[in-house]
């Protein structure tokens, strides 16, 4: 396996995404050309599909949700769940969350935050652990976009439930995936995110930001 940061650093470049132009993020400049690479080196040497090269509409959503509502994450402990980038996890650090957790278990992934948090002269912790079913053990939780495959979101939405019933403040930024809730949200914002038909079916999503109540 090539050395995640090295690849991730070779493969991007800084760039603003359209919704945060205050966050730069080591992104790829062009979608196509670096999915196939990673599908070439998944067959030789298990390299992971590149979710962390993008800065998806759920995501960007929610952090500038997050940005523009600093109240919702100051002085708390903050989990993003599914980091990727580590974009919402920058976002949370800027709003002046106390603590930090980026979760995501794709090791290319933690490279990627590691170095957009150094980008953006903010300080999170990164793991690669699996946190669904762990204790709550933070105030608030982000995710974005993040319910685009059943199984995977059945049992964050279930985890999620409990840890909203238990007093945390979940947040979800999503653009209308298939396994979104129906239930138990109640909808706190909506943006029109710019995107790119090779990742999407459009060229601008609506995407809201939803409290999660389970």
């Amino acid at each position: 396996m090539p050395d995640p940061a090295r690849f991730v650093a070779e493969n991007t470049a800084l760039l603003s995404p359209p919704l945060v132009p205050e966050i730069r993020l080591h992104l790829a400049t062009e979608v196509v050309p670096l999915w196939r690479k990673t599908e070439e080196e998944l067959e030789a040497e298990g390299v992971p599909p590149p979710y962390w090269a993008f800065a998806w509409a759920g995501g960007q959503a929610l952090a500038r949700y997050v940005l523009d509502h600093p109240s919702e994450v100051a002085g708390k402990r903050v989990l993003d769940f599914g980091s990727g980038s580590g974009l919402v996890a920058i976002a949370a650090a800027k709003a002046g969350a106390s603590e930090i957790l980026a979760a995501d278990i794709d090791a290319f992934a933690g490279a990627a935050i590691a170095l957009n948090a150094t980008a953006n002269v903010v300080a999170i912790k990164v793991t690669r652990d699996d946190v669904i079913g762990a204790p709550c053990a933070w105030e608030t939780i982000l995710v974005g976009d993040m319910c685009y495959e059943r199984p995977l979101a059945g049992r964050l939405l279930a985890w999620l439930g409990d840890c909203a019933r238990g007093g945390a403040n979940v947040l979800l930024g999503d653009p209308g995936r298939s396994y979104f809730p129906k239930s138990g949200v109640e909808k706190l914002g909506t943006y029109n995110v710019q995107t790119t038909r090779d990742l999407e079916d459009r060229e601008i999503r609506e995407t809201s930001v939803y409290r999660f109540t389970g």
